[in-house]
């Protein structure tokens, strides 16, 4: 029984939509680095069951890669109420993977979200200036 969730451009958005903690492994059959992570991360979601553990085959899906500018496999990327929260390329060792969950749980999203509104805001200022 896989604790994993194979994530395609069908369910993605319903995935991360339903879900307010979701964690996406981006990876590939070829990828050494990603099947080394494989079973890290299969941990990480038997220890973590309250949170969705998804898994997107940047083979299978290159749009899902390519929306997300996903550079490097494996990328580990964390999304918490739709915002992406942490995104990082090359595979975490067991206790790194434990300890980046545990911040993203800690994590104050009101704060998040009124840094993002922040961020929009301000990429919307600049890019009135050139008008």
């Amino acid at each position: 029984m896989t604790s994993t969730v194979e994530l395609t451009k069908e369910n993605f958005d319903q995935t991360v939509t339903d879900n307010e903690f979701v964690l996406i492994d981006f990876w590939a059959e070829w990828c050494g680095p990603c099947k080394q992570f494989g079973p890290v991360y299969e941990k990480a979601a038997e220890a973590n069951p309250d949170l969705v553990f998804g898994k997107v085959d940047t083979e299978a899906q290159p749009e899902l890669a390519q929306a997300f500018g996903i550079q490097s496999i494996p990328t580990l990327m964390i999304v918490r109420d739709q915002v992406a929260v942490f995104a990082q390329p090359g595979a975490l060792p067991e206790a790194a993977l434990t300890d980046v969950i545990g911040q993203a749980r800690k994590l104050d999203m009101d704060e998040v979200r009124k840094a993002v509104a922040e961020q929009q805001a301000q990429a919307g200022k600049n890019g009135q200036e050139g008008q």
